[in-house]
Order: structure tokens, then C-alpha cells, then sequence
């Protein structure tokens, strides 16, 4: 126990001992720690004003530097400002001083143009006194004042103009002359187509052989009952003659002509000629002829490949085998003129069908122009119209010869194959030794002018081609030598149609490389 107590006393004692001096201890150290804290916060505090001091030397340098560097560029600047000033400068100094050159140029200039203005004034003034003088001259040459001569002058031209108006007068009044001649020709040409006159004989008239003249005397028979019979069943003339083994049938309608011939021709194979024997015989010829005109008809449709005609056109066509115009057979020619309006049409881009059907139908009026009154024209158109044909084959059958004035290119497409077609060489009868005198005369005149070296009629005497020597004609030289050449071509020949002067200039040069 006293242990114990003895432990605590000495334990309390302790204590009191212990906590004046951990007191003491802990305020040593306090006061430590204050101390070095003070001296650490001096220390930083010097350390970061040392820093701002470096940073703000830093910090002047670099300010320093930049104003250095602003300095520097701001004088390049200057300097280049200077020197672009300085160029200018003289740029506008060698300005001025071109300026000054140009200036004292143009005063030069002034002054030789205004020396050479007064030199002028003064040759004025010479050509103006020289002028007189010579006016004076040509007066007394002439005897004539300035107002006379120009009252001369004028009084001739005067002469020259009227000549040229009576010139124009007349040529027009020649044209008008020639228009009229054709109208005469055309109006004569329709009257005359409906007549004997425009056939030759060999057109009109049909000659059968007879195998004896004792033949003739048969076919008369007693009091002439069988010549009368054949002649009232067919309509034609029987023309026995003294021409040996032969009899004339004679007659204006052709079909009507070639049924007597046929007859005519069966009686004397046969032998027995009576007038029963006759009416027979003329019907069998009849019936002949009409399948003829009928296979000549489809012969025509089939060859210009017209389809869809009236089976009385086909007949009508067939019947043109027995009809010429001027030796041209009517059929062949409307079935070349439907050949060549169909060649034209393709070629122009037109109906081909049309211009055909137009061109075979254009003289269809001829089938039966002996029969009824009016021109083949007239009687085409009705016909057309009668078994309803398209209106413009119909236009074109009447424009053909310019009764009317054409409408369609297919009427005008007609004409012009009707022309080419009766105009080519040999269509039409002409007499042989006028053709040739014609040839050779126009061949004559284009030689006889100077320069021509040869000439050629060709194309049927529609064109003659002339080859002039380049030595001797040049290429303005020959429209005139044409021109005079067509002149005298008019004035001393007669031909159908126009003449084309065609004149070739040509030069050869031959070297030979040796």
C-alpha cells in the first residue's frame, strides 16, 4: 500500500514537475518555428523580388528589342518610300523633257506645214492664171466660149441619151413584135392540129399491097357496091389508082384508117369479097383494133407504173398508137414525157407519182381531137375531169401549153418534159439536108470572127462550142467576142428554140525534162 501511494506520489510529483517544463519545451519550440517561418517569409520574399527584378530587366529588353525592330523597319520603309519618290522623279522629269522635244516638233511641223500651205496658195494661183491662159487658148482653138462648149457638151449628150431611148423603144417594141408571133404561132399551131395540114402524108394515108392488079377490080366490084360497102362501114377514102399492086386508104382518123387497112388486108388473104363478106371482116378488124388499143393503153400504164386510171382513159391512151404530131408518136411521147416528169420530180423532191400520172395524161385530148370540136387541151381537161381526176393533173393538162399560167410545180414539171421530149434530135420530122445546111451555117459564122480557132455545133444545133486562141483573145476579150458571136447568130440564122454559145479558152505549156 505504501508502495502505492509512494508510486503516486512520486507519479504526481513527476507531473509537476513535467508540465512547467513540456510547457517551457513546447514555447522553445514555437518560438523556433516562428523564427524560421520569419526567416523563410523573408527569404521568399527576397527570392520573388529578386524574380520581379529579372523579369522587369527581361521585360525592358524586350521592349528595347521590339522598339529597335520597329526603328529598323520604319527606315527601310523610309528608304524605300524615298527611292519610289526619287524614281518618279525622274520618270516625270524624262516626261517633261519628251514633252518639251514633242512640243518643239509639232512647232517644226507647224511651220513647214504653214511654209508649204503658202507654197500651195501660190501654185494655186499658177494652176488658176495657167487655166485661164489655156481656156483662153482652147477658145480661140475652138472658136467656142466656156458657155458654148458646155451648151455643146450637153446638146450632145443630149443626141447620145435620146439615141439610147429609141434603141430601148425599139427593142422593147422588137420583143413585143416576137411575144405577139408566138401568140399568132400558138393560136395557128391549136387550129391547125385539128386539120390535114399538120401531118405529112405518110401520117394521113396507109398503102396496102395487093398480090395482082386484078385484085383492084374485086375489091371494086360490080357498079362499085364493095368499095362503096367498106368505104361507108369504116369511114375513110379507098384511093385506086394506076399505081401497080397497091391501094391508098386515105383517111384523117387514124383508128378509123387502121380498121380499113386490117380489113382491108383480111378480105384480100381470104379471097371472098361481097359486102356481107365486108360488114364481117370490118367487125373482126374492129374488135382488132380495140384490143390493140386496149393492151397499148396497159402497155403505157405498166411502163410508167401509173396505177388506178379509169379503163376509159386506158382506152383513150391506147388509141394515141394511131396518132402522130409532127412524125412523133403521141403515145411514145406522153409515155417519155411521164418518164421524164417523174426523173424531174425525184430530182426536185416532188410528187413523182403525180408529175407521171400528169405527164402521160398531158396530151390525152389528142385521142380524140379529130371528133370533138376544141383543142386537144380543152378536151384533155374535160376528159380528166369527166372520170375524176386529181385537180392538179387535171391543171397540168391545161397549163401544158401555157393556156393557163402554171400553179403547181407538177404543171410546170410537165411543160418542161413536154419541151425536152419534142425538142431532143429526131422526135420530130425535119428534113434532113436543112438540118445539115443549118449545122454547117452555124459552124460557119462562129469561124468567121478573128481568134477563133475552131467551132462545133452539137446537141442537135443547140449548143455550139467555139475554142478561141489565148494568144489572141484574153479572158475579158471573150464575153464581148461571145456576145457579138450570139448578135450575129440572131441576126443571120432561123432555128427553133435558143442557142448556147459556149466559148472555152485554153493554154498549154509543154517543157520535157531531158
Amino acid at each position: 500500500m505504501q508502495t502505492i501511494i509512494a508510486c503516486v506520489i512520486t507519479a504526481v510529483v513527476a507531473l509537476a514537475i513535467g508540465i512547467p517544463a513540456g510547457i517551457q519545451w513546447r514555447k522553445n519550440v514555437a518560438e523556433k518555428e516562428i523564427s524560421s517561418a520569419e526567416e523563410e517569409a523573408k527569404r521568399i520574399i527576397n527570392e520573388a523580388i529578386k524574380g520581379a527584378e529579372a523579369k522587369k530587366r527581361e521585360a525592358l529588353v524586350e521592349a528595347k528589342e521590339g522598339i529597335l525592330q520597329a526603328r529598323n523597319e520604319y527606315e527601310r520603309e523610309v528608304k524605300e518610300r524615298r527611292a519610289d519618290l526619287q524614281k518618279q522623279e525622274r520618270r516625270l522629269q524624262q516626261k517633261e523633257e519628251n514633252l518639251d522635244r514633242k512640243t518643239e516638233n509639232m512647232e517644226k511641223k507647224e511651220e513647214n506645214l504653214q511654209n508649204k500651205l503658202t507654197e500651195l496658195e501660190n501654185a494655186r494661183e499658177e494652176v488658176a492664171v495657167v487655166k485661164k491662159t489655156q481656156m483662153e487658148v482652147l477658145e480661140r482653138i475652138s472658136g467656142f466660149t466656156a458657155e458654148e462648149a458646155k451648151a455643146y457638151l450637153i446638146h450632145q449628150i443630149e443626141d447620145d441619151v435620146t439615141h439610147e431611148a429609141a434603141m430601148k423603144v425599139k427593142e422593147i417594141e422588137t420583143r413585143y413584135k416576137e411575144e405577139a408571133d408566138t401568140k399568132a404561132k400558138e393560136i395557128l399551131s391549136l387550129a391547125i392540129q385539128r386539120c390535114a395540114a399538120d401531118h405529112v402524108a405518110e401520117a394521113t394515108v396507109s398503102v396496102v399491097p395487093l398480090p395482082n392488079d386484078e385484085m383492084k377490080g374485086r375489091i371494086i366490084g360490080r357498079e362499085g357496091r364493095n368499095i362503096r360497102t367498106l368505104e361507108t362501114l369504116t369511114g375513110v377514102d379507098l384511093i385506086i389508082d394506076d399505081t401497080p399492086e397497091a391501094i391508098t386508104v386515105s383517111c384523117f382518123d387514124p383508128v378509123r384508117r387502121e380498121i380499113a387497112r386490117i380489113a382491108l388486108e383480111k378480105l384480100i388473104q381470104d379471097g371472098r369479097i361481097h359486102p356481107a363478106r365486108i360488114e364481117e371482116m370490118v367487125e373482126k378488124a374492129k374488135r382488132e383494133v380495140d384490143a390493140t388499143i386496149k393492151a397499148e393503153g396497159e402497155r403505157a400504164v405498166f411502163e410508167t407504173n401509173v396505177h388506178g386510171l379509169h379503163p376509159e382513159l386506158i382506152k383513150l391512151l391506147g388509141r394515141m398508137k394511131y396518132r402522130t404530131s409532127y412524125g412523133q408518136n403521141v403515145l411514145n411521147h406522153s409515155i417519155e414525157v411521164a418518164h421524164l416528169s417523174g426523173l424531174l420530180a425525184a430530182e426536185i423532191g416532188a410528187n413523182v407519182a403525180e408529175a407521171k400520172r400528169a405527164g402521160l395524161l398531158h396530151d390525152l385530148g389528142k385521142s380524140i381531137d379529130h371528133e370533138v370540136e376544141g383543142s386537144h387541151v380543152q378536151i384533155g381537161v374535160e376528159l380528166a375531169r369527166k372520170y375524176r381526176e386529181n385537180e392538179n393533173v387535171v391543171h397540168a393538162i391545161e397549163a401544158h401549153h401555157n393556156d393557163v399560167e402554171p400553179r403547181t410545180i407538177v404543171a410546170c414539171l410537165v411543160q418542161a418534159a413536154d419541151a425536152i421530149s419534142a425538142a431532143r434530135p429526131g422526135a420530130r420530122r425535119e428534113n434532113l439536108e436543112n438540118y445539115i445546111k443549118r449545122l454547117e451555117k452555124l459552124e460557119e459564122v462562129t469561124s468567121s470572127f478573128p481568134g477563133v480557132e475552131k467551132s462545133f455545133a452539137i446537141q442537135a444545133g443547140r449548143e455550139v462550142r467555139i475554142m478561141v486562141k489565148p494568144d489572141q483573145v484574153s479572158e475579158d476579150q471573150m464575153v464581148l467576142l461571145a456576145r457579138d458571136i450570139a448578135k450575129k447568130i440572131e441576126d443571120e440564122l432561123e432555128y427553133p428554140g435558143q442557142i448556147k454559145v459556149n466559148m472555152i479558152r485554153e493554154t498549154k505549156v509543154v517543157e520535157y525534162a531531158k
